[in-house]
């Protein structure tokens, strides 16, 4: 599949997520998660990443706390790494952590905060391009 939709996701999943993680998930697509693989970069990075109501950074807030709040824990590091690519700064992480504290369950700030220790230690152990 290859659309500019796609291409303008292809284009933002790379710039949040990274090349690597990126080329990977699209590299390893089979028979079976392509069609997902395609929707995701489409629809998710294209259609919605890609409108011009909200920031790259804001959009990643809104996931932090979403993610979070929906347990997702491979998911979350993934876009706390992504958040620190769009600019958020680690205290504004540890806020949006701590809000879904409050308004989502502490269990869920307790599994976020330490997911988020594991990203920030890989994003300090990458090395700088």
């Amino acid at each position: 599949m290859h659309n500019d939709t796609y291409e303008k996701g292809l284009q933002i999943r790379t710039q949040v997520l990274g090349q690597d993680y990126v080329n990977r998930s699209i590299e390893n697509a089979d028979d079976f998660n392509r069609p997902l693989q395609e929707l995701v970069t489409e629809y998710c990075w294209g259609h919605v990443w890609g409108r011009d109501g909200l920031s790259l950074k804001e959009r990643s807030m809104i996931n932090l706390a979403m993610i979070s709040a929906l347990n997702r824990p491979h998911e979350l590091k993934l876009h706390i790494r992504g958040a620190l690519r769009n600019g958020l700064s680690r205290e504004q992480i540890r806020e949006i952590l701590l809000q879904v504290g409050i308004y989502c369950g502490v269990p869920a700030a307790v599994d976020s905060f330490r997911l988020a220790r594991e990203a920030f230690a890989e994003a300090d152990s990458e090395p700088t391009r």
